[in-house]
């Protein structure tokens, strides 16, 4: 491929050599240069990729994309350009055929609710007769090919790589949670999504290697209804105004408010031998009745949000609902049948906010007790702890306090942190830190009418200690539990 074909929609500086060049690979990690390659020169939090254009061009790149000036032979091209992983983004798209063009891209952003939403969609549009790929923080789903996430929003190489195998694998279109990290770093750019969804925005993601401040943080989830045809936004967000404002996209709303265009009235709590859910109506563009077997507000946004998505696809109501009904996702209040007498649930809330949302939520079922299990991570800031304790003290029946992932940090010295934060409140607790022992405790004691969710693993199926990863997962626990098997 002729590296003039691969800067197609760019605006460069050719510095040195000629575009002319035959390009075998596009590469942004030294390690894998081979001849003839283009590499890419990224800056990342760790190393900084123009430090190895030398060594890229001695093991045989015909060409570079820099930002900053590099010194190499003559015969290497050196293209200069503003910002290297835009220059990546939209390389690769070209590289791979450009195969987002060949897809209806659906881009979810939010604070929370991207990862149930984006299943309650695939699984909508699967049901409606679609082929639908999913990229996101649990996984990438490729037709019968599941691909194991390390961020919620792939390098953007490795994006239109996942396309181009949805588009050969026939799926017609792509359902994906796209992150402000990912939107800030141009993960997501060269191609342009048909649909883009905001459901809501908290403080969070702040700090050195993310977001400056709040404002950066909004900005930044913003620019996604700045590529995109189409809108659909949470019009009960404080900030669904900014998002709207700033938006070159039409845009339809959802939510409680009388202005949204999909809107939910009528709520009504819903609960069972072990399991929740909640039913709504829904009026303004679409109109039935709604039944979810999910707990809670949240869960109402959500699939509000992907009944706005498929009423797009013109898909009907009783597919919706069917759908609605049937889907699940692992680790986002996925309820795990373990008796008659009480509900039993795996969350991922790992921090004070989403730990506070979820158990506010259970609350309003009026359990018999509502029981807490959790732990924090190691390497990680303190005042995670000492706030997450406080939380599940001031809103459980009961803490059982455990291990989550130690990573380096010793075990205990993490729950003496959470110790400070549930002292502050009245809340009964205790401690169980080995969290295989801390599990079997809990539905071995579980009462008529208890709810007992267990909090921060989710999806994940690991227990780092140490720095070694040591399999865990929290279902797998369960059964054995079920089983009789000791732990």
């Amino acid at each position: 491929m002729k590296l003039v074909d691969l800067l197609k929609k760019l605006k460069y500086t050719c510095v040195q050599g000629t575009v002319d060049v035959d390009i075998t690979t596009v590469i942004y990690d030294s390690r894998k240069v081979e001849n003839g390659s283009l590499f890419i020169c990224i800056k990342g939090a760790v190393a900084d990729g123009h430090k190895f254009a030398e060594m890229a061009v001695n093991k045989g790149a015909s060409a570079l994309v820099v930002e900053d000036d590099v010194t190499v032979p003559e015969n290497v091209t050196v293209i200069k350009v503003d910002d290297s992983r835009y220059a990546l983004a939209c390389i690769s798209a070209e590289y791979f055929g450009n195969p987002a063009d060949k897809l209806k891209v659906i881009g979810i952003t939010g604070t929370k609710g991207k990862t149930t939403t984006t299943y309650l969609v695939k699984s909508i549009l699967d049901s409606a007769g679609h082929k639908c790929g999913l990229v996101g923080t649990i996984e990438t789903i490729i037709g019968d090919k599941v691909i194991k996430a390390s961020n919620t929003t792939p390098e953007s190489y490795v994006l239109q790589d996942y396309f181009k195998q949805m588009v050969d694998c026939d799926c017609d279109c792509v359902v994906m949670e796209v992150s402000s990290q990912g939107l800030m770093l141009h993960r997501t750019a060269g191609f342009t999504f048909e649909i883009g969804i905001f459901t809501n925005i908290e403080p969070d993601h702040i700090g050195p290697h993310e977001h400056k401040d709040f404002d950066d943080y909004l900005r930044c989830k913003s620019l996604l209804f700045k590529q995109c045809r189409h809108g659909i936004v949470n019009i009960d967000d404080k900030h669904a105004d900014y998002i709207i404002n700033n938006a070159s996209c039409d845009i339809v709303t959802y939510g409680f408010s009388e202005k949204a265009d999909f809107r939910a009235t009528n709520t009504k709590l819903v609960s069972g031998k072990g399991y929740l859910g909640i039913d709504y109506d829904l009026q303004g563009k679409a109109n039935m009745r709604v039944e979810i077997d999910l707990p809670g507000k949240f869960s109402v946004y959500n699939s509000l949000t992907a009944i706005a998505i498929c009423n797009y696809f013109g898909i009907d109501g009783d597919t919706i609902c069917s759908a609605l009904k049937d889907a699940k996702v692992k680790g986002r209040i996925e309820m795990i049948k373990v008796s008659d007498d009480f509900t039993l649930m795996i969350d991922y809330a790992h921090n004070a906010m989403s730990l506070e949302s979820l158990l506010t939520t259970l609350r309003e079922y009026n359990p018999t007790r509502l029981v807490c299990l959790f732990g924090c991570g190691g390497d990680r800031s303190r005042d995670r702890r000492f706030s997450m304790g406080e939380v599940s003290g001031k809103l459980a029946d009961l803490s059982v306090i455990t291990s989550d992932n130690p990573r380096t940090e010793e075990p205990l010295a993490i729950i003496d942190d959470i110790l400070v934060g549930i002292k502050k409140t009245t809340g009964k607790y205790t401690v169980i830190p080995d969290r295989r022992k801390a599990i079997e405790w809990v539905i071995h004691n579980g009462q008529p009418g208890d709810i007992i969710v267990l909090a921060g693993k989710g999806h994940e199926d690991y227990q780092e200690i140490n720095g070694v990863k040591h399999h865990l997962d929290e279902r797998e626990v369960i059964a054995q539990v079920l089983a009789g098997i000791k732990q």
